[in-house]
């Protein structure tokens, strides 16, 4: 008797041991875009390009969008370890360039998904081939679905 009552001890501590140890999942956002929705200039409405093309200029090739139709708003990645990241975007067929300047930190989102990194939008600049101009909606930048930039084209 007192054999069985510790095997079924040992069995139930055994299964409470590999449950506990056993790793969440992790179903949120990792990832801290800055999120730029796309408004035509004259309606100041949003407005779907026909053709987005988009990657960093540091990175040519890794190319974000190419020739992508439907995209709203248009998630940019901005590297932690840079207070800066230059992007190529071509919107309907025309090429501007846009840099933005930041800073990073990190931010623990659960045990479950670990750390990330937010940033501060502190300015940008862009050329003016397509882009008419760029308002800032929102400076922290975040995994929240949250419009950070609007671009008037």
């Amino acid at each position: 008797m007192k054999c069985i009552l510790q095997m079924t001890v040992l069995i139930f501590s055994g299964i409470l041991l590999l449950h506990s140890c056993a790793p969440e999942a992790c179903f949120e956002e990792t990832n801290a875009f800055l999120k730029a929705s796309l408004y035509d200039n004259e309606t100041k409405k949003v407005r779907v390009p026909d053709s987005l093309t988009l990657y960093g200029l540091e990175a040519d090739t890794n190319i974000i969008y190419n020739k992508a139709r439907g995209i709203q708003p248009a998630l940019f990645p901005l590297n932690p370890a840079n207070d800066n990241c230059t992007f190529v975007i071509r919107i309907n067929g025309i090429t501007d360039t846009l840099i933005f300047r930041y800073s990073s930190y990190p931010h623990l989102l659960s045990k479950e998904c670990g750390y990330t990194f937010y940033h501060t939008l502190d300015t940008f600049f862009h050329t003016r081939n397509v882009i008419d101009y760029i308002f800032t909606n929102r400076r922290t930048i975040t995994t929240l679905n949250e419009e950070n930039i609007r671009i008037y084209y």
